[in-house]
């Protein structure tokens, strides 16, 4: 539909056509699609229960730390060992700020990292006990020419040179320089899963013999 309107133009009464529906068109022509919903969003935080029964189901190799920083030997079973570079050769891993051994951690030039075999169960618990002697009897333990008290059980452990500190959140994650590689002896690895000690099923072994002293 259409009609017929006056306009003054150059002082002159002009007639002007308009026309709805093509106006109608145009403007639907014109009209924006709709929005998709945003998909739900989680939680912006989480609880200390459902933290910990997330990490319950991943798998983690066990090892035992040791330094000295001239004190005294101090150790702790660790799972949050990471291998972070191949060149330069670098490890990291979480130790809690108010842990035992975290003063000698946060003094010590060096650390040595024991990986542990799937029989090792007892050494790691021990390692991770509090307010004992972690290095009395039955634990067998040197040290190297180096200063640092090695795990005269462990089947293999490096020895890395501290080189960051680095305070995250109610931890501290420390980076260290590989200086050194050790294999005594072959090993099936021990696992923490599920908040137990175990090993992997079909585990693979190697025969690496002494690669570092």
């Amino acid at each position: 539909m259409s009609d017929r309107r006056s306009t003054i133009a150059n002082g002159q009464r002009v007639r002007v056509d308009c026309d709805h529906r093509a106006t109608a068109r145009t403007a639907s022509a014109h009209v924006s699609p709709r929005p998709t919903p945003a998909p739900p969003q989680p939680p912006a935080g989480v609880d200390a229960d459902a933290y910990k029964a997330a990490f319950r189901r991943h798998a983690a190799g066990v090892v035992v730390i040791t330094a000295d920083a001239g004190r005294g030997p101090s150790g702790f079973t660790a799972t949050s060992l990471a291998s972070l570079s191949l060149d330069p050769p670098l490890v990291s891993f979480g130790l809690a700020s108010t842990a035992s051994s975290w003063p000698t951690v946060a003094a010590a030039d060096s650390v040595l990292v024991h990986f542990l075999a799937a029989d090792q169960e007892q050494l790691a618990q021990r390692f991770a006990t509090s307010g004992i002697d972690r290095f009395a009897a039955p634990t067998r333990w040197s040290r190297l020419s180096t200063g640092e008290p090695v795990l005269d059980d462990a089947p293999r452990y490096l020895r890395a040179e501290v080189d960051h500190r680095l305070p995250v959140g109610d931890h501290h994650l420390v980076v260290a320089r590989v200086v050194g590689a050790v294999t005594v002896r072959d090993h099936l690895p021990l696992v923490y899963h599920a908040g137990t000690y175990t090993t992997l099923p079909n585990s693979r072994t190697d025969d690496g013999g002494l690669a570092w002293q």
